[in-house]
C-alpha cells in the first residue's frame, strides 16, 4: 500500500468510527507521529473528486511559532549569555576578556552584562551571581513544544533576536461525502490495448485529468557553439554600425551567384564537382532585363575599362538554379538594389549564414558551412581603408597580429588573403579573404564610377573549432555531434 493510500484509509476509517473529523491535527500516523498536512491534503483531494465525492473537507487556517536553526541550537544546548557565564570560573580572579572572547560567543557578553550575571574586575570579567536561570532556553523549549508562548513580549523579543518566527499552518475538518465508502475503487489511468480489444474500456472508470497541474518542466533548449560564436560576430558588426542582410534564400540562380560577380561561365567553380545544381526546378528566368544585357556585354566584349573575357556568354548557364556557394550572392543583389536608389548613400552590410559546396567530407571540410561576410560601399574607398578596417574588425575578435597576402578572386581586384599568427600552432594561419569589388561588377549594376566597395569573408566554423578546442568539423556538425557537448559548453566570449 502506498503512502497516499494509507492516508486515505486512515481518513475513511476515522470517519466511519467518529462520524466526522473536526481537525486533522487530531489524526496520528500508525507510528504515533504527527501527519504531514500537505500529504494529507493530497489524500483528501483524491477522495473528494467531483461526481465521486467520498469525503468533504474545509481548510482550517492557523498560526504557529517555530524556532529557527539558531533557536533550536539554543533550546538544545543553552543560550549564548548562559555559555558566557559558564565560561567564567568561580572566584574573584575570573577570566581575561580576550580569553573569554575566545571561549564564548561575543554576542552573549552584552546580554550577560545586561542580566547582571557578570561584571568587570579590572581587566578581567568575574561572576556577579552564584547561579543563573537560562530563561531564554526555557522559553524556546516551551515554544518548540507548544507552538506559542503565554507572554507576547517574550515572542516579540525572541523574534527580534531571530530565534523564532511565526508561520501559517493549515489543517482540515472532514465530513462524509455522498459517495462515502470504506472501499476505494481504483480508477484506470490510461486506455490499454487489451481494453480496446476486449471492449472493457466501456465499463472502466478512468481517473480524471487535472488540467491545472503544471506537470514536469521540459528540458530547456541549448545554443549550438556555432550560434554562440555567430552571436558574438553579430554584436561586433552591430557595434560598428553594420546592417544585417537577409540571407534566407538558400537557392540562387547562377546569374546572381556567378555572372553578376563577373565570374566567367567556364570557371571551374561552376562545375558539378564544386556546386550543387537543382534538378526540379532546374532554372529561373527572373532577372532585371537591362542589367542582364549589361552583364552579358561585359563578360563577352568588356566595358568600364575592361576587355572582358571574350567568350560567347549564354543565358542558359545563368538561368541554372543552384544551392548558393557563397553569401556574396546576397551581397550582389543588395548592391544592385542600392544602385537603383535615386540618391546614393554609403552603406555597411554584413551576413552570417549557410553556404553549400560539393566538397569531399573530411576532418576540416563539409558540404555545408557558414560564411561571415561584410561589405562597405562609399565613394573614394581605397585598399588602405580595407586594411585599416580589417585591423579594427579582427582586433575586436581578439586577433591582433595580421598579415595580408596578394590573391586572385574573379570579382575583386586587388584581392588579399588575411593571415594571423597562431601561438598554439606556432605558425601563420589563413583567417579570411578580402578585396575591392571590380568596376566590371559594380558599374553594370548602375553604381556611380566613384563608388568603391570593399569586402571580406571568413568561415564561422574555424574560429568556433579553435574557441571550443574541436579538431574535427564532423564533431561540430552532423550526425556524429555529441549532444552533451552542446549542452555543457559555456557561452562564447571572444578574447577581445
Amino acid at each position: 500500500m502506498s503512502a497516499i493510500e494509507e492516508l486515505q484509509t486512515l481518513v475513511l476509517t476515522t470517519l466511519e468510527e467518529k462520524g466526522s473529523i473536526s481537525n486533522t491535527k487530531e489524526l496520528c500516523a500508525p507510528n504515533g507521529e504527527d501527519l504531514d498536512q500537505l500529504a494529507l491534503l493530497g489524500a483528501l483531494k483524491s477522495l473528494s473528486l467531483e461526481g465521486e465525492e467520498m469525503v468533504h473537507y474545509d481548510s482550517i487556517e492557523g498560526e504557529v511559532w517555530v524556532l529557527t536553526d539558531e533557536g533550536n541550537e539554543i533550546a538544545d544546548n543553552g543560550s549564548h549569555e548562559a555559555k558566557v557565564f559558564e565560561a567564567i570560573p568561580i572566584g574573584e580572579k575570573g577570566i581575561e576578556i580576550p580569553e573569554l572572547q575566545a571561549q564564548a560567543a561575543k554576542i552573549g557578553q552584552g546580554k550577560a552584562f545586561k542580566n547582571k550575571w557578570i561584571t568587570k574586575n579590572g581587566n578581567n570579567v568575574i561572576r556577579a551571581v552564584d547561579s543563573i536561570v537560562d530563561q531564554t532556553r526555557i522559553d524556546l523549549q516551551i515554544i518548540r513544544s507548544t507552538g506559542t508562548h503565554s507572554d507576547p513580549k517574550v515572542l516579540s523579543e525572541l523574534k527580534k533576536r531571530k530565534l523564532c518566527d511565526k508561520q501559517k499552518k493549515f489543517s482540515y475538518s472532514v465530513t462524509k461525502g455522498p459517495c462515502f465508502s470504506l472501499t476505494i475503487e481504483k480508477q484506470a489511468r490510461d486506455i490499454t490495448v487489451e481494453m480496446l480489444q476486449s471492449g472493457e474500456w466501456k465499463n472502466e472508470k478512468f481517473k480524471k485529468y487535472n488540467f491545472d497541474a503544471l506537470g514536469i518542466l521540459p528540458l530547456g533548449g541549448h545554443l549550438h557553439p556555432l550560434m554562440k560564436v555567430r552571436e558574438e560576430f553579430r554584436q561586433i558588426f552591430f557595434e560598428m554600425g553594420f546592417e544585417e542582410m537577409p540571407t534566407n534564400r538558400f537557392v540562387e540562380s547562377s546569374f546572381w551567384n556567378f555572372d553578376a560577380l563577373f565570374q566567367p561561365q567556364q570557371h571551374p567553380a561552376r562545375d558539378a564537382h564544386d556546386t550543387f545544381f537543382l534538378k526540379d526546378p532546374a532554372t529561373s528566368t527572373q532577372f532585371p532585363e537591362e542589367y542582364l544585357k549589361r552583364v552579358k556585354e561585359v563578360h563577352s566584349v568588356g566595358g568600364y575599362g575592361s576587355t572582358g573575357y571574350g567568350y560567347d556568354w549564354k543565358i542558359e548557364e545563368a538561368q541554372k538554379l543552384i544551392l548558393r556557394t557563397h553569401t556574396t550572392a546576397v551581397s550582389s543583389t543588395m548592391l544592385y538594389d542600392l544602385a537603383q536608389q535615386k540618391e546614393f548613400k554609403p552603406v555597411k552590410y554584413f551576413s552570417i549564414d549557410r553556404v553549400f559546396r560539393n566538397e569531399t567530407v573530411d576532418a576540416t571540410h563539409l558540404a555545408e558551412f557558414h560564411q561571415v561576410e561584410g561589405v562597405i560601399a562609399d565613394k573614394g574607398l581605397t585598399l588602405g581603408d580595407l586594411i585599416g578596417f580589417m585591423d579594427t574588425f579582427f582586433g575586436k575578435m581578439g586577433v591582433k597580429n595580421l598579415r595580408f597576402k596578394p590573391a586572385y578572386n574573379p570579382y575583386t581586384e586587388p584581392s588579399m588573403e588575411i593571415f594571423s599568427y597562431h601561438p598554439g600552432l606556432g605558425k601563420w594561419v589563413e583567417v579570411g579573404n578580402s578585396g575591392m569589388f571590380r568596376p566590371e561588377m559594380l558599374e553594370p549594376m548602375g553604381l556611380d564610377p566613384e563608388v568603391r566597395v570593399i569586402a571580406w569573408g571568413l568561415s564561422l566554423e574555424r574560429p568556433t573549432m579553435i574557441k571550443y578546442g574541436i579538431d574535427n568539423i564532423r564533431e561540430l556538425l552532423g550526425h556524429k555531434v555529441n549532444l552533451s557537448m552542446i549542452q555543457n559548453n559555456p557561452i562564447c566570449r571572444l578574447d577581445k
